[in-house]
């Protein structure tokens, strides 16, 4: 799982049956103190997450399918879940 933030929406008039009425985004992989990780990522959204909000998303094929109940679905990347506030404790 990673911490990312969604930058923008997708749209696709043309999509795999089992996309259809899903919502894809584009997300940007966070570190730990919010600066950008890596390259930004195309993901389905399986919580009605919005442009500007902190996600968790999995990477996994397998994962990502069974994450949105879409088991057969070739999904590279699912958003599962909004992230209210992440707490850091430095021992």
């Amino acid at each position: 799982m990673l911490i990312a933030r969604v930058i923008g929406t997708v749209v696709s008039t043309q999509k795999h049956r089992t996309f259809e009425g899903a919502k894809l985004l584009l997300v940007q992989p966070l570190n730990i103190d919010d600066t950008p990780r890596g390259v930004a990522l195309l993901a389905v959204d399986g919580v009605g997450a919005g442009v500007h909000e902190k996600v968790l998303i999995v990477l996994e094929g397998r994962a990502a399918g069974e994450a949105l109940g879409k088991k057969a679905a070739p999904v590279d990347a699912a958003i599962i879940g909004i992230i209210d506030q992440v707490d850091v404790t430095v021992a």
